[in-house]
């Protein structure tokens, strides 16, 4: 099974929208580090507040930009069968070679129906796409269960992948024990992306990652390094990225009139601003999503700097490529106006 690093792509913003000008600029940095592909408009591209004639052009310009470079991956899930439907049709006709179908959220069908209503409808409108069922409960509050992944495997050839971000290996084992050698599973937490692949009761061949929007040759490579077995490289290189692993939510501990309180900053909100404090395309969230407090940009911009100070190489494609002087960036507080909110 060929491994495989896919980043799941932020959507840049400016004053007047989307920056497509932007997004173009990122799918090249990601294409010219060695990522096998890239993912439109997954929740790490913001996809609920687009809007669909956005969401429609960001696919269009990644597929284009992928075309015979990389593989593109549309997210066009939804909690509305007919919606995921039309966007799919939409993600075909711009060129894309599988979709991403999240489970539903908020209205949390069962695993029964996610595959009968949902997934089982897309898989045969569009045999000629790989069809990605994204479980991630803690989201969605929903779950497609390993024996429903085994079922739609069955009888459908292009449901032959699903992105794993369940958080229980347990739950992974039990999927590889049902669909078999042949099934594809793609971590969707970095954190767990080692693991996954060296565990031989789940076989994982690789991620759909976060961090690559920052470090996409570091997470290639070591990909690649446990799909050829160079465990302990691997390891050693894991290590050294971890500590960028805990960017995907940043938590820190407030205080209010009223007493503390618990901020949580959940993707994309660290990673977007750990991208504009670095110098590349990325502007800021769209409401509800903010921006980090004094505290959370502090920590993420400690994290990042322990990690540049450690391995500086991790860093250097995103020099060379944006034009920018990372310990510059990072060190001068002048980059970080506008990043956090003033006061809780």
């Amino acid at each position: 099974m060929k491994p495989v690093c896919y980043t799941a792509l932020v959507t840049p913003f400016s004053d007047e929208g989307v920056d497509y000008e932007g997004l173009e600029r990122l799918c090249d940095f990601q294409i010219e580090n060695g990522i096998s592909g890239i993912l439109a408009v997954g929740t790490t591209g913001e996809s609920p507040t687009l809007s669909w004639e956005e969401h429609g052009r960001v696919i269009g310009k990644i597929a284009e930009k992928s075309h015979h470079r990389c593989t593109c991956i549309a997210g066009t899930g939804s909690n509305n069968s007919k919606e995921c439907l039309a966007a799919c049709e939409h993600a075909a006709q711009a060129g894309v070679d599988a979709v991403l179908l999240v489970d539903p959220y908020y209205n949390g069908p069962s695993s029964l129906e996610i595959r009968r209503e949902y997934v089982e409808p897309v898989a045969r409108r569009f045999p000629e796409l790989s069809i990605i069922p994204y479980v991630i409960p803690g989201r969605t509050g929903a779950q497609l269960l390993p024996e429903d992944l085994a079922i739609l495997f069955a009888a459908y050839p292009n449901v032959g992948t699903v992105k794993e971000a369940t958080g229980n290996l347990d739950n992974m084992r039990r999927t590889r024990e049902c669909c078999g050698a042949d099934y594809t599973i793609l971590s969707g937490d970095d954190g767990l992306t080692y693991e996954m692949m060296t565990d031989p009761m789940i076989g994982a061949a690789g991620v759909i990652s976060v961090l690559s929007n920052i470090v996409p040759g570091a997470l290639t490579r070591m990909v690649k390094m446990i799909a050829e077995g160079a465990r302990d490289e691997a390891a050693r290189l894991r290590a050294a990225l971890d500590p960028l692993f805990g960017l995907v939510t940043v938590k820190t501990r407030e205080m209010t009139p009223y007493g503390e309180v618990v901020f949580r900053a959940r993707n994309p909100l660290a990673i977007k601003s750990v991208m504009a404090l670095l110098g590349m395309p990325s502007g800021g969230c769209r409401p509800p999503l903010g921006k980090l407090t004094v505290n959370a940009l502090n920590n993420v911009v400690d994290t990042v700097s322990g990690v540049y100070e450690s391995n500086p190489e991790f860093f250097e494609p995103l020099e060379t490529f944006f034009g920018v002087n990372v310990k510059e960036r990072l060190s001068n507080t002048a980059h970080r106006q506008g990043l956090f909110y003033e006061r809780y």
